[in-house]
């Protein structure tokens, strides 16, 4: 992480695991078990932390919860700005989500926008019952009319800050950073 100044450790290894738990918990609680729901994760942290969060109510609940992964590349409203050529990686939903309850899952709720990208994305794949969103962390400043159901941990954030998810399968480490980002034209 290059030209970035760590500003505080917001959740350690021992913390993100019990976030994870306590998110499972409040899944299967408000859905009263697992019998209609399914789990879908947005590339790349958010696919992780689903599987991780399927992975605990199986353990709660004995039973299977279906899982998938979703790409939204091509669904992004930036994604012409950001990146000349996009890379699509592969989206991995391998059950039908009609009539079902789908928990969304992301690392950080920032703008709005990927929650949208993913939404409209989900939707090609059928009417689910209900979607539901859960997110590691929530930092604010929204751009548009959304709201996770299920919040790890709110962390209010400056502009020029941002919230770093690190995930052992992808990063070598579980944990949450707040990182300074400067300016452009520094």
């Amino acid at each position: 992480m290059k030209n970035v100044k760590i500003k505080a450790k917001i959740i350690d290894s021992e913390g993100l695991q019990r976030t994870v738990a306590r998110l499972a918990l409040e899944i299967i609680e408000r859905n009263r078990g697992v019998d209609k729901i399914a789990v879908v994760g947005v590339r790349t942290r958010g696919a992780t932390l689903a599987e991780r969060i399927v992975a605990k109510i199986e353990e709660l609940e004995g039973r299977k919860v279906p899982y998938g992964v979703l790409d939204i590349t091509l669904y992004r409203d930036d994604f012409r700005k950001r990146l000349k050529q996009p890379v699509v990686q592969i989206t991995d939903i391998p059950f039908e989500i009609d009539d079902i309850d789908v928990i969304l899952v992301d690392d950080v709720l920032f703008t709005g926008r990927t929650t949208r990208a993913a939404l409209e994305a989900l939707m090609d794949f059928g009417r689910p019952a209900s979607i539901q969103l859960a997110v590691l962390v929530d930092r604010g400043h929204r751009e548009l009319p959304l709201t996770a159901d299920y919040v790890g941990k709110k962390i209010p954030t400056s502009i020029g800050e941002e919230v770093r998810v690190r995930l052992q399968e992808i990063d070598g480490e579980d944990c949450v950073l707040l990182v300074e980002v400067p300016k452009e034209d520094e």
